[in-house]
């Protein structure tokens, strides 16, 4: 008999482990893993053209339904519920103050995420007993003619702040939207710092939906060391960008972690309670490593990660990234410290003022940038109030996929995103 054909009969018999590594690899990328993921969006198994317009307007239906949620009952409230003035109520120096960023939209106006917000806080501010988890300020930056309805609903429950008519005079002549932008980010973060003097501050857009573990988790991540040399701590990244697949190196070594400690366990298993023929030899050890990091990255880390939910003191901790701005947490003084760093510079596009933080972090000296995981908002924006556009969710899987942007928006961050209206 030649020899080739010893070698092949040798290798690819049925107790062979080359084999029982192909058969694994067809039952667990071909079978299993497309049956189990492909309702799932942050997966490589996902199938878009038959899930994503029902889960585009499930998403949509869900926020609609908060929203109205959310403006009957602060409509319930400003009748039954009689305050002083909110800025008599609040306390001076507290250990966290939340502000949250807002305008008026143009479109979406239905969905109250303003409001949607702030019943959010107002519910867990309850749950935190009788000490107070933190101090909220609204910060209303809008400056056209028109008035931010859903922030004058709020004036009785919360603090809202308003440039006077002269620093609108003083802030009339802006180059581009995303100055603006920026403008505003620094007037909210000076604005609290003077009314307060907290002792962290975490900074939300209106359409930054805080999760149940918010309080709990900010708490937990303030008292860790690396906090106080942080400049900023981002709450949020979208999980479009949160696989394995990216360029980020402490995101690789995590795989590759993974994939050891997987493949530890798996020949453990193998070996002792299955008749495959697995042993503890470099070639199965490296086989089964990749094996595990490959189920990971295309079943999708990002449902990995939700595991941390279980605990705070899960919460992973890395080095942040360019993109985005929705939730940031600013421990000590960083948050007046940032905003004399953001004056000095200028937003244009693709010069965001998200892009402007990262550049300061890397280039100033002491100063160090983070990222939590898993995130500690839900990115609820289907409009957006700075770009002007419907951000949609067809887009947020291309870019996923294919590793495309938003082609109707300049700039997008949106992660929970829509398509219809109801």
């Amino acid at each position: 008999m030649p020899r080739w054909r010893t070698c092949t009969s040798k290798h690819f018999h049925r107790s062979s482990p080359v084999a029982q590594g192909l058969l694994l690899c067809i039952v667990t990328f071909g079978v299993i893993l497309p049956i189990f993921c492909h309702r799932l969006l942050y997966s490589y198994y996902f199938l878009k053209t038959v899930y994503l317009d029902s889960l585009s307007d499930a998403a949509l239906q869900e926020s609609y339904a908060r929203g109205q949620e959310a403006l009957h009952f602060w409509e319930a409230a400003a009748f039954t519920k009689s305050l002083k003035d909110p800025l008599e109520t609040v306390a001076k120096y507290p250990d966290l103050l939340v502000t949250v960023v807002t305008t008026r939209r143009a479109e979406g106006r239905d969905y109250h995420y303003l409001l949607q917000v702030a019943q959010q806080l107002h519910s867990l501010l309850k749950a935190c007993g009788d000490k107070p988890c933190a101090e909220v300020m609204l910060c209303d930056v809008e400056s056209g003619p028109s008035l931010n309805e859903d922030a004058l609903l709020l004036e009785k429950q919360f603090l809202v702040v308003r440039r006077s008519p002269d620093e609108r005079w003083q802030n009339r002549d802006v180059p581009n939207i995303f100055e603006k932008e920026k403008r505003d980010y620094v007037y909210c973060l000076r604005k609290g710092w003077d009314l307060m003097r907290p002792k962290n501050v975490v900074v939300l857009e209106d359409d930054a939906l805080p999760l149940t573990n918010f309080f709990p988790s900010v708490k937990n991540i303030l008292s860790r060391r690396f906090a106080l040399n942080s400049l900023y701590i981002k709450l949020y990244h979208p999980e479009r960008l949160q696989r394995y697949w990216n360029p980020e190196p402490y995101r690789i070594l995590e795989w590759i972690g993974l994939g050891l400690v997987g493949a530890t366990i798996l020949l453990l298993l193998l070996s002792h309670y299955t008749p495959l023929s697995f042993t503890f030899s470099a070639p199965h050890f490296l086989f089964l490593a990749l094996y595990v990091m490959a189920v990971a990255e295309l079943a999708g880390r990002h449902y990995l990660l939700e595991i941390r939910r279980l605990s705070p003191q899960l919460y992973a901790v890395c080095p942040a990234t360019e993109c985005c701005t929705p939730a940031m947490l600013y421990p000590g003084n960083a948050s007046i410290r940032t905003a004399e760093y953001l004056d000095q510079a200028v937003c244009a596009q693709g010069n965001a003022k998200d892009m402007v933080l990262y550049k300061i972090a890397r280039s100033r000296p002491g100063e160090k940038a983070h990222s939590v995981e898993p995130n500690l908002i839900k990115h609820i924006g289907a409009y957006s109030s700075v770009r002007h556009c419907f951000n949609i969710l067809v887009e947020e899987f291309n870019t996923i996929t294919l590793g495309l942007g938003p082609k109707n928006c300049l700039y997008s961050h949106t992660t929970t995103t829509t398509t219809k209206k109801p």
